[in-house]
């Protein structure tokens, strides 16, 4: 059976995750410890411990989802045996990691050199994100191109989800117009900037020398890219996939009619939260989908 192993990304994360994973065994705990060296600060006791306050910043946030995810693929062991991976924006490094394309400690340098890269990007320019239900993708992309200001659409999660992502102004001015168009909700999300819009620019300057410096090498199995929603193995096109994810969207319902049409029979989510299981099931009902646990 081939079975896809999917990643969250920034918005899953909870007080406490990872407590289970660290006590697991000596392995797990180490990973942990490691993390704290690397980072600099005890991330742990932010994750374990902390308030949902300190666990919303960015540069806290991204770094604990993805040590959530990373250190739980490894703890599955010969269980974790992926046909293709994705994973959705930050999910796209666990992904990485857990197939074997990169370290573990690269892939958090550059998981904590993207957070502080976005959350500069995010204090040069007030910019938000909203959520577009009800409508055809190509009637939110439609009616973006109608606003002067920046808003794109940034976040294909499933069939009538759309995200739109730009300047304050330009968000709102499209949620009018997306509104009158026949949208059922457009509702802006709590987050502190416009992600996966030309507004991360900086972010993605600062970030390609560090993802042009990494050693990736090809993965275990294909991985599904964000930016086009395409299996890649390449090592060259992997980095300039990556690159391009701060700034382009992501193609998540897509992807997952992708890994359906290249034969995925079950969906499994390694990481905090069941987020993506939903939106599988949006694009398909009949898709299998499960959390990743260690037996």
């Amino acid at each position: 059976m081939k079975t896809a192993y999917i990643f969250p990304g920034q918005g899953a994360q909870f007080v406490g995750m990872g407590q289970d994973l660290y006590n697991l065994n000596e392995q797990t705990k180490a990973l942990f410890e490691q993390a704290n060296e690397i980072l600099g600060f005890r991330i742990t006791d932010i994750m374990f411990n902390g308030t949902d306050e300190d666990l919303k910043q960015t540069k806290v946030t991204q770094p604990a989802i993805f040590l959530h995810s990373v250190i739980l693929a490894k703890a599955l062991g010969d269980t974790f045996q992926p046909s293709m991976v994705a994973g959705h924006s930050l999910g796209e490094f666990s992904a990485l990691v857990a197939a074997g394309a990169l370290s573990f400690e690269d892939g958090l340098r550059l998981v904590s050199q993207r957070a502080n890269a976005m959350q500069k990007a995010c204090e040069l320019q007030p910019s938000t994100m909203a959520a577009i239900l009800g409508l055809e993708d190509e009637v939110v992309e439609r009616v973006c191109t109608q606003v002067e200001d920046v808003v794109v659409a940034a976040n294909y999660n499933c069939p009538g989800q759309l995200v739109i992502s730009g300047s304050i102004e330009g968000v709102d001015k499209a949620c009018v117009l997306l509104t009158e168009a026949g949208a059922k909700r457009a509702l802006k999300l709590n987050v502190g900037g416009a992600f996966h819009s030309p507004l991360m620019e900086p972010a993605k300057v600062e970030l390609q020398t560090a993802i042009e410096a990494t050693e990736i090498k090809a993965p275990s199995c294909p991985i599904y890219q964000n930016v086009d929603a395409k299996p890649y193995t390449t090592p060259a096109q992997i980095k300039a996939n990556l690159i391009a994810q701060l700034t382009g969207p992501v193609r998540w319902t897509q992807t997952v009619q992708n890994m359906l049409a290249d034969g995925a029979e079950a969906f499994v989510e390694v990481g905090p939260g069941n987020v993506l299981q939903g939106l599988v099931k949006k694009v398909d009902r009949q898709a299998q989908t499960s959390s990743a646990v260690v037996v």
